[in-house]
């Protein structure tokens, strides 16, 4: 019997006002969580409070809990159902250096938790296996990416998350994101006397001072919508001393990813070019792992945005974009969604001060519920529908055993 036919119209709508009820019941529960972790920021690999805050809430509650899942300390994996449809969705939790929960990560780990205390009583009914994925590291690191490779979506048909933002609501599936690669170039030269014997050094600050010139004359010929930066790390040690090594710290960002690739090609040739003109030799290496632009997928993009308006809320703003999630490697290889939830009537702009302090408002705190709430929903309404679950089910079928397992590559 497929899922459409045990539940019908009347009882989907049933399923999804239990849910509603559920997460609205919870309220303090999950406001309080989200309080928590926000009045406690942990820097990304280092979530441990916040981590297992979470993974003993929903042990209490029955789920069955994997600490430090797939080789991260600080990640998890919370499972309860045995449907044949195995949805994951994804809880962040890391905080920003020096500014907190600047990007409202206190949200997302709320709102993720609600939505699967709310799904796990309905499973049976909807046919669904649950799997809430703690994912640190999301502002540095990539905490999915790690995670992916170790396998942690080969068994999901779909996964979702939803972002906490200031303004006004956004079309789910207008949502965009940048490949996003940071790395290091260390320039090896030879030290000498900066005034006694500067003939006999091979400046590697000369390299670095070389390589950053070239790159911002290069930003000229870039296409629109790419955004390239740098900063020296370690550029000497002493002004009579002809530093022997210095290190540049460099980041990449392009919404499409070919764009990307030939980006980092015309950039590592500016390095290249600066170590032949001094003498220096020089290597480049990752410092996280790159993350590949969001790819929402239609169909539930769709389902997200009827629920939105059909729980009170406006869809008036347009498209957002301009940073980066590791959502994006999920999305590239099972169907995802990463909509945005507004704080309504807060305007900070996040990663800074303001947009911590707007995290704990009243309106943050109603993003939680209405964000649980909608996770929910999309979710029982692609476990009842016929149609999208057959589909969600062929793309499964499809996909070769290891696909997930990938990493964005230059």
């Amino acid at each position: 019997m497929s899922i459409i036919e045990s539940t019908p119209v009347d009882t989907v709508v049933a399923l999804k006002d239990r849910a509603a009820r559920d997460v609205e019941s919870r309220r303090d529960q999950l406001v309080g969580l989200s309080h928590e972790i926000h009045a406690n920021p942990e820097l990304s690999w280092q979530e441990h409070a916040a981590a297992a805050r979470i993974t003993d809430l929903l042990e209490a509650e029955g789920f069955a809990v994997t600490r430090g899942a797939y080789g991260v300390p600080t990640g998890f994996e919370a499972v309860y159902g045995d449907g044949d449809l195995t949805l994951a969705l994804c809880a962040e939790y890391d905080a920003l250096p020096g500014v907190g929960h600047a990007c409202g990560h206190n949200v997302i780990a709320a709102a993720g938790v609600g939505a699967a205390l709310a799904l796990a009583p309905l499973a049976d009914a909807a046919g669904l296996r649950i799997k809430l994925l703690g994912t640190p590291a999301e502002e540095h690191g990539g905490g999915k990416v790690a995670m992916l490779v170790e396998g942690a979506w080969e068994d999901v048909d779909f996964s979702m998350m939803v972002h906490g933002m200031t303004g006004l609501d956004v079309p789910s599936g207008a949502f965009r994101s940048t490949a996003v690669d940071r790395f290091e170039v260390e320039f090896l030269g030879l030290t000498a006397h900066a005034a006694g014997a500067p003939e006999r050094g091979i400046n590697a600050a000369s390299a670095a001072t070389l390589a950053q010139t070239a790159i911002a004359l290069l930003r000229q010929q870039l296409p629109k919508e790419t955004n390239l930066n740098t900063f020296i790390s370690l550029g000497g040690e002493a002004t009579n001393i002809i530093p022997d090594r210095t290190v540049v710290q460099v980041e990449l960002r392009a919404y499409e990813i070919d764009i990307w690739r030939d980006m980092k090609k015309r950039v590592l040739a500016c390095f290249e070019g600066a170590a032949l003109a001094t003498g220096c030799r020089w290597e480049w290496r990752p410092t996280e792992h790159p993350y590949a632009p969001m790819n929402p997928d239609p169909d539930l993009a769709t389902l997200w945005d009827d629920n939105l308006v059909a729980r009170g809320r406006v869809i008036a703003a347009a498209p957002l974009g301009g940073g980066s999630t590791d959502m994006g490697n999920v999305s590239q290889v099972v169907p995802s969604l990463h909509p945005t939830i507004a704080f309504l009537g807060e305007t900070a702009v996040p990663h800074n001060p303001d947009f911590a302090a707007a995290a704990a408002t009243p309106a943050a705190d109603d993003a939680v519920i209405d964000g649980a709430v909608l996770l929910a929903w999309t979710a029982l309404d692609a476990a009842c529908d016929e149609n999208l679950r057959a589909e969600l089910h062929r793309r499964t079928a499809a996909r070769p055993a290891g696909a997930t397992r990938i990493t964005l590559e230059a």
